[in-house]
């Protein structure tokens, strides 16, 4: 579990393909490897990955091609920056929303103005996962906990102030670009229940009538 409030925007040393997927090498700071183990659950730009080496600063992660196909983690290069934030404890503060690190779908980002106060992004989702995504209700975009500002069909803008744009990697990010999209599981259990309650429902009121 994770709260969506990214702790570090970290490098990447490495990033190297093997057969089945690709190896990520993100360098931690001392204080994000205080209590790390091998198979540790980490938040890396919005996905959950294991903890698969430990070597001084450097901490590895192995994500598979299934994985890569449906993040944006296979367009990642040595050098990029990625969003970190360890698994959260039972008794950490939640400043954000309960989210699971599995991806539900990417996003084509359609535009990002940064300014002096803030910064707003508009981003395009496929049209099934439109239906789970409202004004003001919570997102997690590469990560981060958000709040929807605006919904105009399958086109959602947010807005993010001066210090979400520190403390991510949102302003590395240009049109075109993919964003990996995690949609707030009791938000999409209700939406499915009542879809699947109306189909069954209706036909019956109609027979009826």
């Amino acid at each position: 579990m994770y709260t969506g409030i990214v702790q570090a925007v970290r490098p990447l040393a490495d990033v190297t393909a093997y057969a089945g997927g690709k190896t990520f090498t993100v360098r931690f700071t001392d204080e994000q490897l205080e209590g790390l183990k091998l198979g540790a659950s980490v938040n890396i730009e919005g996905v959950c990955l294991s903890v698969t080496g430990i070597s001084g600063n450097n901490v590895t992660f192995d994500a598979m091609n299934a994985t890569l196909e449906r993040t944006n983690l296979g367009a990642l290069e040595a050098g990029n920056d990625v969003n970190v934030e360890r698994s959260a404890k039972m008794t950490d503060e939640n400043g954000g929303h309960v989210i699971a690190g599995h991806i539900a779908t990417t996003a084509a980002l359609e535009e990002i103005r940064i300014a002096d106060d803030g910064a707003l992004i508009r981003f395009r989702v496929p049209e099934e996962w439109a239906k789970y995504i409202f004004p003001r209700g919570f997102l997690a975009v590469n990560g981060c906990s958000l709040t929807v500002a605006e919904v105009d069909d399958n086109l959602f803008t947010i807005n993010l102030i001066p210090e979400t744009l520190r403390q991510t990697t949102f302003c590395r990010y240009t049109a075109g670009d993919r964003l990996n999209i995690e949609v707030d599981h009791q938000t999409m259990v209700l939406v499915d229940v009542i879809e699947r309650t109306v189909t069954r429902v209706l036909p019956g009121l109609v027979a009826k009538g």
